[in-house]
């Protein structure tokens, strides 16, 4: 077992124990495991099959489990999961760290966890019976608990925070996950860091004037001596001779000399033993750090409304400019708990300290001084809110506290009466009462005003205005003057000061619960920020109906004095939430951070936007009636392009995207959606342009959301379309009498690509026939007839024998059109009949393509036929189909009016038959011949397969148009120009492992003497020379690779011919690999021809020289120009021109020879981590 040494590390920035000192190389943080190389010493402790083990994300686990770890966040990262549960028998998994030893006060553990499934016969997570997640520490032979999950959490990673107090000598952690049984939930863990736990080290130089040297070396300043926390960790500054003229009553026998006053409710002493599971807070006391400690406490179950209040106090102490009260509190569990402190006299009560708001589960440092001309008392009350806990321990009074001897004590003044209003009301100030749930919910209710005054919209002239400091550290907000005038500030503003707490981290101050609030909620302020780059201020929103955190907006120092005003956009958000203010700078000098001027624009949920019935929208000057879902995951970003390529408005404006890839998108979706619409009495048609791009891109959808009902998606469209504008359309049903909304919204079941969305228009009535369908919506307004029945399914959901998985997705869980033609549902002879909408014609020939499959066994026959005017005319007719996967089929269309297509399925008789149709797609010229392609109007049926477990990498489509995120040839092959189209391969996302990209053609018949065509270009550094380009032919007998080519080829457009043979049903793919090291450079193909029975003409052993593809007319040149010119001027003129061009294309060459391959050195990709919270990020 590793015992690590102990730290000797920054004193003032604080460090981890010695031992875990890894790091992350992704996140840039020491002492943190993030398991991308290993467990760093975590090790499964279980004794049953339930166990931990370094799991790899995977995007085939979308919906069910981590679909991307939490440091890289892509599928090509690594956690510990929770592996095989026992079935029936409660099962606890246990993790355990390595040993280590002397932890400081200040030590704090950071985790994320992502808690998915659920148990049999319960809704979601947490409710009873149901899973729990918890973080233990073990030493001096006890458990102590540090953490444990909320009973609200929704999908995705979330961040623990632990703080683990002073422990002297060795320690372990402990996760574990205990479920009930029949239960299937798992856990998944990632980057576990140390913050700030390493003792301080001796100090380089001499301490300051405020400051003392510790017995091991460091500084420790003044004020810090004997306020209970052991700052020097050798407990120097806590010693109790040094502090013998300091009272400290840390009410281990009894109350010492302080009084608590008779409830309900009262202060309990009490420790952590005697709690009980309903009051599971603290863990521990301050003390002693272990349950067996005793504090006082006052608590309020769940479901109970406030505790009331309870009251401790202390002797009476003489007048004093030089007495204060050191104090640990603990305020957890309810965002409604307060502990006030005060110092009452006979003549007056005065509020020294307030605190509100749950700090989370740790003991945190208070100091109060007191400057008082008569007698007087402390006095301390503590409310419970609902389902929290408020306990203080470690009263210590300074030696200028003195007793006050032989005169009349002070008496307290008698608590206020009870509130005239039941549980659950709040009071107005004008009298009466209201629902809770209506104050801070941005409407006025209370004649007066009075719900909406301490809500935090602000000048701070007359108060925090409902802002309250829930800082644990050395830096806090509190009010404060200005000094001189200011252009940001005015007045008094809310600014950051010095704190007292011992822990160290960014200062926060949170608003009241609030909301509900609407779609276009947005809050104002002003700010000045003067701090070295270091330095930040944040808006972060508390969901607390989520259990998430999400960062709303942030600016980091500048080196300068800066601020302005801002608009931060909260959204839709359901009650209870709240805003956070969140600030880190070093106040040591001059930098300084303040907030002023706080208001809340259009938050009532009825709040209905100018705007808000604009859908149609092309995105120019602002978003018309279409609002970023605040809520989501990640966000929808309005810009023009940043490498993504241009709109499709003009080519140089403005258009909404999602990057995937980028740092702040994390999670699962973002959505972009519209304020409640007024009902629909009839169809429209939504029209919109969109670009799905990238080598691994997720999916968009369009969906509606009536009021009261469950959404429905009316369109979706996954993984890449090429980086090219795409038209589609959707009708939006007549929605009754019900209000509804729309959303598009973008899944993050892919990470590397873009989507975009452009040019949105809704117009009257349904809208006609679609050019392309996948069926994952909908039935595409084809409209069935005849004797048998054709339906929309999926394997996993239908009804109807079917293929295992559907063409478009390549899972069970894609869907398609089939009908049975079983004798029992369609008997012999008998038609089932699949009609489209008419098709306007744009061009004098279109293509007709589709994908279809048939059972094994009697599956019937399919006719496509297309009918005008009543006439049809057959398209294809097939009856058995070779293989077991899906085939194209295809007809080109030459109408000379409105067109429909007719898919036509006639039983034969046979037991469990059927036919299956999926993808449908219309584009304008004539079908190409089977796997022959050039790339102008559309891939051609080749396509990437769409397998999770391979990462599920994809070809690109795009034109020669420079993008910077796509790179590529800047001509294609086919017409030589910009605007011609190719398709491409990025090879740097390939990344280690050996992962490969796969480019598959349609199923092809068995053939004999046939040959395949085609371009490839190959833009590789030569010291990346490791790409390797493969053809590779597939069938049942397995795959055979027939030509291949690697290395360095950087000089343009390049030819190869390939003989192609095979006794069966073959494909043909196209893989790009770089085995095994990541690589820099782009391979694309063009013009690709398969010639079916017609031979390359050229033999295997003596391929045609490759020669450039202007040699020819450079050659007719040179003639034409040998009779007028001297010969050495052509020369330079042709090699010129060569130059210039910068084709040097070849002509068609055979290989069969795979080439060899190079290792390369591994290059390290690095992260810059801002030191702002990243989404979910506690500060």
């Amino acid at each position: 077992m590793l015992v690590p040494k102990v730290d000797a590390g920054s004193p003032r920035m604080g460090t981890g124990p010695q031992g875990y000192l890894r790091g992350s190389a992704v996140l840039g943080t020491p002492f943190t495991c993030d398991f991308e190389d290993g467990d760093c010493g975590w090790q499964d402790v279980g004794t049953s099959t339930y166990r931990w083990v370094r799991g790899r994300a995977s995007l085939a686990r979308w919906g069910t489990g981590p679909h991307s770890d939490h440091t890289v966040g892509t599928d090509l990262g690594s956690f510990l999961v929770t592996v095989s549960p026992p079935a029936k028998t409660v099962a606890t998994a246990w993790l355990r760290s390595p040993e280590m030893q002397e932890a400081a006060a200040t030590c704090e553990i950071r985790a994320w966890y992502h808690l998915s499934g659920s148990c049999e016969g319960t809704q979601g997570l947490n409710e009873m019976e149901q899973p729990v997640l918890r973080l233990d520490v073990a030493y001096r032979d006890e458990v102590v608990g540090l953490w444990q999950n909320p009973e609200r959490s929704s999908k995705g990673w979330h961040q623990l925070v632990a703080y683990l107090g002073r422990i002297a000598g060795q320690f372990q952690l402990i996760f574990s996950l205990t479920q009930p049984p029949a239960c299937g939930a798992e856990v998944a863990l990632d980057d576990i860091i140390f913050r700030n736990c390493g003792l301080p080290g001796p100090g380089q130089q001499d301490c300051g004037a405020q400051e003392s040297r510790c017995s091991r070396g460091s500084c420790v300043a003044q004020h810090r001596l004997c306020d209970g926390t052991d700052d020097c960790g050798d407990g120097w500054d806590e010693d109790t001779t040094r502090c013998k003229s300091f009272t400290n009553c840390s009410f281990e026998r009894d109350l010492c000399n302080w009084e608590a006053e008779p409830g309900p409710p009262s202060w309990d002493r009490n420790t952590s033993l005697n709690l009980g599971a309903l009051y599971g807070f603290p863990t521990r006391d301050h003390s002693t750090n272990s349950r067996a400690g005793f504090f006082l406490h006052v608590n309020s179950a769940p479901n109970t409304g406030p505790s009331g209040t309870a009251q401790l106090s202390s002797p009476t102490f003489q007048a004093t400019n030089s007495c204060s009260l050191v104090l640990y509190c603990h305020l957890h569990g309810s965002a409604n708990s307060n502990l006030s402190i005060f110092y009452v006299t006979n003549s007056t009560k005065q509020l020294v300290r307030e605190r509100t708001g749950d700090m989370g589960s740790c003991w945190f440092r208070e100091r109060v001084n007191f400057s008082v001309t008569e007698a007087f008392k402390v006095l301390i009350e503590g409310v419970a809110g609902n389902g929290g806990t408020v306990a203080i321990d470690d009263l210590i009074l300074s030696p200028g506290c003195v007793k006050e001897q032989g005169k009349s004590p002070v008496t307290l003044p008698s608590q206020a009466g009870a509130s005239p209003c039941a549980a659950g009301e709040v009071a107005c100030d004008s009298g009466g009462c209201i629902a809770a749930e209506l104050a801070c919910d941005f409407n006025n209710t209370c004649t007066d005003g009075s719900d909406e005054k301490h809500c935090g919209a602000t000048t701070f002239e007359s108060g925090a205005g409902g802002w309250h400091d829930v800082s644990v550290g050395h830096l806090r907000w509190g009010l404060q003057r200005l000094a001189e005038p200011n252009t940001f500030l005015t007045g008094s503003f809310l600014a950051l000061q010095e704190g007292e707490g011992q822990m160290v981290g960014a200062a926060k101050a949170r608003t009241p619960l609030l909301g509900p609030s609407g779609p276009t909620c947005t809050m104002e302020m002003s700010y000045r920020i003067q701090s070295g780059p270091q330095g930040f201020l944040a808006v972060r929103i508390l969901d607390h109906t989520t259990g998430t955190t999400q960062l709303a907006w942030h600016t980091q120092g500048r080196g300068v004095t800066a601020g302005e005003r801002v608009r931060v956009p909260l959204g839709e958000r359901s009650r209870p939430f709240q805003v956070e203010l969140l600030a880190l700078v070093d106040l040591q000098g001059s930098a300084s951070v303040g907030v002023d001027n706080v208001t809340f624009e259009q938050c009532y949920l009825s709040v209905v936007a100018p705007t808000a019935a604009e859908l149609t929208c092309s995105f120019e000057r602002d978003m018309c009636g279409w609002y970023q879902d605040q809520s989501s995951d990640f966000k929808w970003v309005h810009n023009m392009g940043q490498g993504q390529g241009s709109d499709h408005t003009t080519g140089s404006g403005y258009f909404l995207s999602v990057d995937p890839s980028a740092l702040w998108s994390r999670g699962q979706q973002a959505q972009l959606i519209t304020s409640r619409q007024d009902p629909a009495a009839a169809p429209r048609c939504l029209s919109f342009w969109y670009l799905l791009a990238g080598p691994q891109i997720g999916t968009l959808n369009l969906k509606l959301q009536p009021e009261g009902e469950e959404e429905t998606v009316l369109w979706t469209c996954r993984g890449t379309q090429g980086s090219i504008w795409h038209r589609a359309w959707a009708t939006l049903p007549a929605t009754g009498q019900k209000p509804y909304r729309v959303a598009f919204e973008v899944l993050r079941d892919g990470f590397l690509g873009d989507v975009g969305l452009d040019d949105l228009a809704l117009t009257a009535g349904p809208c006609g026939a679609e050019l392309s369908c996948s069926f994952e919506a909908e039935g595409c307004g084809l409209a069935a007839s005849g004797q048998g029945t054709w339906q929309r399914q999926s394997n996993g959901t239908g009804t109807t024998a079917g293929p295992a998985a559907d063409h478009t997705t390549g899972t069970a869980a894609g869907h398609y059109m089939v009908v049975s033609t079983g004798r029992d549902s369609l008997p012999a002879g008998h038609r089932a009949v699949l009609t489209s909408q008419p098709y306007q014609p744009s061009v004098p020939a279109q293509c007709l393509a589709f994908w279809y499959h048939l059972s094994a066994r009697t599956p019937g026959s399919l006719g496509v036929f297309v009918e005008q005017s009543g006439v049809r005319r057959k398209v294809l007719s097939v009856s058995t189909m070779e293989g077991t996967g899906w085939h194209r089929g295809h007809g080109t269309i030459q109408p000379d009016g409105d067109w429909q297509v007719v898919f036509e399925a006639v039983g034969a008789g046979g037991d469990h038959g059927y036919i299956a149709l999926d993808d449908l797609h219309v584009s304008d010229g004539a079908c190409p011949e089977p796997a022959s392609c050039d790339f102008e109007q559309d891939m051609c049926g080749w396509s990437s397969p769409s397998d999770p477990h391979l990462h599920s990498f994809a070809w690109g489509w795009k034109s020669g148009v420079p993008l910077a995120k796509y790179p590529g040839p800047e001509q294609d092959h086919t017409l030589g120009t910009r605007n011609g189209h190719y398709v491409h391969f990025d090879t740097s996302v390939l990344g280690a492992g050996g992962t490969s990209a796969l480019l598959e053609s349609q199923p092809l018949p068995a053939a004999t003497d046939s040959c395949l065509r085609f371009w490839y270009h190959m833009d590789i550094p030569e010291h990346l020379s490791s790409g390797e380009l493969r053809v590779i032919l597939h069938s049942t007998a397995g795959q055979r690779m027939v030509w291949s080519v690697e290395g360095h080829h950087s000089w343009g457009w390049q030819g190869s011919m390939v003989p192609v043979q095979s006794p069966s049903e073959f494909q043909i793919i196209f893989e790009i690999t770089t085995r095994r090291w990541p690589l820099e450079g782009t391979v694309a193909l063009d013009d690709i021809v398969y010639s079916a029975g017609v031979g390359c003409h050229s033999s295997l052993e003596e391929p045609v020289e490759e020669k450039p593809s202007g040699s020819f007319v450079a050659e007719v040149v040179l003639g034409l120009l040998l009779a007028l010119v001297i010969v050495t001027l052509v020369a330079i003129g042709g090699w010129y021109w060569l130059k210039q061009q910068g084709l040097a294309s070849r002509t068609p060459a055979e290989s069969d020879t795979p080439q060899g391959f190079d290792n390369i050195t591994f290059r390290d990709d690095k992260v810059i981590v801002s030191p702002v919270p990243r989404e979910g990020d506690e500060a």
